[in-house]
């Protein structure tokens, strides 16, 4: 069994920065595509982020973008997500998201249920 435990999270204020962390314990397959989600309080949970086995292709929804950067490492189930020039609508529990893989490859996932395995997530905080 894989699990994933998030770190990073935190308070901080407006125009902030922090970094979010993502590793697995348990027996893992070779590779993973990773996924950084989150859910506000009342919200469903949305993707802010996504990247391919590979670590070449990357995926970030509109809000993100020049903000975060996602990477990962070697693509074995670890994930960062590097959150710059933070909002408070950014406040959120951030959770990482791992699709084992048996291939290298250029795909991401988008979708929550295309995702076998979950952290228990991290609250981010910020005030302005």
């Amino acid at each position: 069994q894989v699990q994933l435990v998030e770190s990073g999270g935190g308070w901080v204020q407006a125009g902030g920065s922090l970094r979010l962390s993502c590793a697995a314990s348990g027996r893992t397959s070779s590779s993973a595509a990773m996924g950084w989600f989150r859910q506000a309080p009342g919200k469903e949970r949305e993707l802010v982020a996504a990247i391919s086995t590979s670590g070449y292709r990357e995926y970030y929804i509109d809000s993100v973008k020049s903000r975060f950067t996602i990477s990962s490492d070697n693509a074995k189930y670890t994930a960062y997500l590097q959150m710059n020039s933070l909002k408070p609508e950014d406040t959120a529990v951030y959770y990482c998201a791992a699709k084992p893989s048996a291939y290298i490859n250029d795909r991401y996932y988008l979708m929550p249920n295309e995702y076998n395995y979950w952290g228990q997530g991290t609250q981010v905080t910020v005030s302005s």
